[in-house]
């Protein structure tokens, strides 16, 4: 009898040490495809439940667009529809207020202000983790970034300091596994899962790079699974993502101005890069509709790469984009890849 009463009181107090477990959510959408690895690597060390809002569906898109500002582009839709999913299940939302890591260039106004558009925007919000992040204020800004999450959590200097390490870390083989070959899709699962995925096999006719913003090219719904698509077409497809942040620094995109937007950058110096190799055979900016500095950027790849002989294709995404539509342009771009291809052996 005394037994079966110790067993329950057991029980009972380990049920309660699960539900006293803080969690915090991660809308699975923008950064997600960039910092996730290093952001739940550190709560979890932090003994904080991470939880995440899954795959992004037309449900939670609709839920984007009914509650977002009319005039926000898709990937942000998208984002609100994320938080709408994680509003029952957290105690907190982590949206840090991410401007500067480079010292150089910003993200875009529409994230910087994300925090705010999600607090006031959406009705009996939990608590979000919103601490800024700008590199230009002071050298150690990641790290103080990173200890005021901490506090918030009560966690000591020391356990912040070791979380942040080991944050590093996991960020510094996600970045690896991306330079592999893999996707940032792919490399998650490879790190949260330690499921060893390998790049897929070059066997394909042809190899085309796909460049823009991650949370455009690897959210599989806002993409309407654009390299899932080229791979079926038997067609290997290496993205901006797979690139190294050095080798990136090194490309001088020939534009007299830089852009001061961060993912702008990034992309225009991703397609200046595989415009200079000679076994990239075709080119896909993917963009979405409603994106002030995608418009701009579009243009500057055409003006950059004027005397590049690789086709290129610039695919324009907004919510309305159907599947079909999607595959005919693919379809037509690669049948007239292959059409110059052949004519070039033929010469």
């Amino acid at each position: 009898m005394h037994r079966i009463i110790i067993l329950l009181i057991l029980n009972i107090n380990s049920v309660g040490s699960v539900l006293n477990v803080l969690r915090i959510g991660i809308p699975s959408a923008l950064f997600y495809y960039v910092y996730y690895p290093m952001w739940k690597t550190f709560l979890e060390e932090l003994d904080v439940q991470v939880v995440t809002s899954g795959d992004t569906t037309r449900q939670l898109l609709n839920y984007g667009v009914r509650e977002a500002l009319a005039d926000a582009c898709v990937p942000v839709k998208v984002f609100f529809g994320h938080v709408m999913a994680l509003i029952d299940q957290v105690d907190y939302l982590f949206i840090p207020r991410i401007v500067c890591l480079n010292k150089k260039t910003v993200y875009c106004p529409k994230f910087l202000g994300l925090p705010d558009m999600i607090r006031y925007g959406i009705a009996n919000m939990p608590p979000i983790i919103d601490v800024r992040i700008d590199a230009r204020d002071h050298k150690d800004k990641l790290f103080a970034a990173y200890y005021k999450v901490g506090k918030i959590l009560g966690k000591t200097p020391r356990q912040i300091t070791k979380a942040l390490l080991k944050a590093k870390t996991s960020q510094y083989k996600f970045q690896k596994l991306l330079r592999s070959g893999l996707q940032p899709i792919e490399a998650i699962d490879n790190i949260s899962t330690g499921k060893k995925q390998k790049p897929l096999d070059n066997k394909g006719e042809l190899k085309f790079a796909v460049v823009g913003y991650p949370y455009i090219i690897h959210d599989q719904y806002i993409s309407v699974g654009i390299i899932n698509k080229l791979h079926k077409m038997n067609i290997n497809v290496v993205t901006s993502d797979n690139i190294s942040p050095f080798t990136l620094k090194l490309q001088r995109h020939g534009s007299s101005k830089r852009l001061f937007w961060t993912f702008s950058e990034r992309t225009l110096r991703a397609t200046r890069y595989f415009a200079g190799r000679k076994d990239i055979d075709g080119i896909i900016h993917l963009s979405a509709f409603g994106c002030g500095p995608d418009s701009i950027l579009d243009r500057f790849i055409q003006l950059n790469n004027q005397s590049s002989t690789i086709p290129f294709m610039s695919l324009v995404i907004d919510e309305q984009s159907g599947e079909a539509g999607v595959t005919t342009r693919l379809e037509a771009f690669v049948d007239m890849v292959k059409r110059k291809k052949g004519a070039y052996r033929n010469a």
